[in-house]
């Protein structure tokens, strides 16, 4: 198989991972949600979490490990903190559930609090931060994840390579403020989508199952991720699973199943809070702040052979402006793969430019 690479508009890929859904038996407003936000993390670039995932996503549901069709519940635990139960569905439709009721909480008390158990892998946790922003709210995501990386000082996977995500509204001038990073060297997202690819890693992201670092993305994913900053990395993981995990009821420790492994339901944890930005100060004053942030960010001085400094989120927005115009880039490998899917239910090929 070649490595062409291939354009596809946003709007068709979504009408098509919206069909591969909806022909899983997802319902329809579960499956906008999904596509909406899997094509979104293809918008931004983060191709790791975008609409790659479908085949792992539909292994599940035929192995019945992820139930399509379940619906998140609410329990309202107090006026500003409430909890969902999943129900073993997508993690994009609990998820979204959740920021929708923490925004609400947010509106009337400042702040909202949701955790979340019995979830499932929930893609790019920016799509979350971006749900709050546009109701115009600060916000914190946290998730834990299927084990990747040991513990400092360790070996044996333990922790997941768990996403830290928050956000703020940005000013009239500046770019809002989106962090969304994992603890390791590289998201295991970025080792899959090599393997795919048939590309090699850099040798500082994992060890192979035998300690020693490797540029194969198959002996890194039989090995373990690396984590950022040495210790830092793990006691960032850890406090992943303490906030998504131990608090939430769902599994935790390294119990957390692997989204790519169809044997048994992954019981995935997320914690989820909104913010109202102006509780010290009037919305005006809060953005020209921000504004103020933006500019003394990208405007600092360079250091040499530095042509530009971003605020955290702005590669990805510039990303974003640039595929809804020129398409988003596919590897062939990555069309056939779909296009599988799409025979087993009887949906049209993904269209390709």
């Amino acid at each position: 198989m070649t490595n062409q690479m291939h354009k596809i508009n946003h709007k068709d890929l979504e009408i098509f991972v919206r069909a591969i859904l909806t022909a899983n038996g997802t319902p329809s407003p579960s499956a906008d949600i999904v596509a909406k936000c899997l094509v979104s993390a293809d918008l931004r670039g983060v191709d790791t979490h975008g609409s790659n995932r479908i085949p792992s996503y539909m292994a599940r549901i035929r192995q019945k490990v992820l139930d399509p069709a379940a619906q998140p519940t609410l329990r309202q635990v107090t006026p500003v903190v409430a909890q969902i139960d999943a129900a073993n569905g997508f993690g994009f439709v609990a998820a979204h559930a959740g920021m929708k009721s923490a925004i609400e909480m947010a509106a009337v008390y400042g702040i909202g609090m949701v955790s979340v158990k019995h979830s499932n892998h929930f893609g790019m946790s920016a799509w979350l931060v971006k749900q709050a922003l546009e109701a115009d709210m600060m916000s914190l995501v946290f998730t834990n994840s299927s084990p990747a990386l040991p513990v400092w000082g360790g070996k044996e996977k333990v922790m997941g390579v768990s996403p830290i995500a928050c956000g703020a509204p940005g000013g009239r001038d500046g770019k809002p403020f989106i962090l969304d990073m994992a603890p390791s060297v590289a998201a295991r997202g970025k080792v899959y989508k090599a393997l795919r690819r048939g590309e090699k890693i850099p040798e500082d992201w994992a060890l192979d199952k035998n300690g020693e670092r490797t540029d194969d993305p198959a002996k890194a994913l039989e090995g373990v991720m690396l984590p950022m900053g040495g210790p830092k990395g793990s006691a960032l993981s850890i406090m992943m699973d303490v906030f998504s995990g131990v608090f939430s009821g769902a599994a935790f420790a390294g119990n957390v199943a692997n989204p790519y492994d169809p044997s048994r339901p992954a019981d995935v944890g997320h914690f989820l809070v909104a913010v109202k930005p102006d509780l010290f100060m009037s919305m005006e004053e809060f953005k020209g702040r921000m504004d103020y942030l933006y500019k003394r960010v990208v405007e600092s001085e360079r250091m040499a052979e530095v042509e530009r400094i971003y605020f955290p989120g702005e590669i990805e927005l510039d990303m974003e402006e640039l595929r809804l115009v020129e398409g988003i880039p596919f590897a062939e490998a990555e069309v056939v793969s779909l296009n599988k899917e799409a025979d087993l239910v009887g949906v049209e090929h993904l269209k390709v430019q």
